[in-house]
């Protein structure tokens, strides 16, 4: 006999993949399978990688995050990384980050730091390297170079946004949609464009 009986626990758990802020508001019922769900990928990543995973966070089981020994990946407490989304250390996140689906990250040789509370909207991407761009040789011949990234805390990255290497950006600062960060962001700033240009600041709002 056929089991036409609709597969909820399934959906469900696609869903919070893709939105996992869901996480923190399920209910005692929810958290019944939601929570033994989480603690074997979390123990699952961090019996092969190098990861470090604080309490009550929540990680996609489609994301992807790889974390030699010496590029280490510290994810804080209450953290969400949705599907979909590519983690390389070393990377240091603080409590209450959000990696939302589809970022891209690289921590290079001397890593991406983010602060607690910070927000990350989807498909962004931080890569902390570069490589040197001589005619004289292929690119990916030449040496690379790396710097690192930070984020400060309550930041707001926005969708589609890029962060290259050896940029720093404040606390509180937001960066807008679709923006290429080049260059240091002050606390509070509100940056646009390609390459991003302080359009306002957060404490006007």
């Amino acid at each position: 006999m056929i089991n036409d009986k609709p597969d909820y626990q399934t959906q469900h758990k696609k869903r919070l993949s893709w939105m996992p802020w869901l996480y923190f508001s399920l209910k005692e019922k929810h958290l019944v399978w939601a929570k033994p769900w989480q603690d074997e990928i979390q123990q699952s990543l961090m019996q092969v990688e190098t990861i470090h995973i604080g309490e009550q966070s929540f990680i996609a089981p489609e994301a992807n995050l790889f974390a030699e020994r010496g590029r280490d990946i510290h994810i804080g407490n209450q953290c969400m990384i949705a599907a979909d989304v590519f983690l390389h250390g070393p990377i240091k996140m603080g409590n209450e980050v959000a990696i939302n689906h589809g970022c891209s990250f690289d921590g290079g040789k001397v890593g991406i730091t983010i602060g607690n509370r910070t927000r990350i909207a989807n498909n962004v991407t931080i890569y902390a390297f570069n490589h040197g761009m001589s005619v004289d040789s292929p690119i990916y011949q030449q040496a690379v170079t790396a710097k690192g990234i930070t984020i400060g805390e309550d930041v707001w990255v926005g969708a589609q946004a890029g962060i290259v290497d050896g940029v720093n950006i404040g606390n509180q600062a937001v960066v807008g949609m679709g923006s290429i960060v080049t260059k240091d962001v002050p606390d509070f700033a509100i940056v646009a464009g390609n390459p991003a240009k302080i359009i306002g600041d957060r404490r006007d709002k």
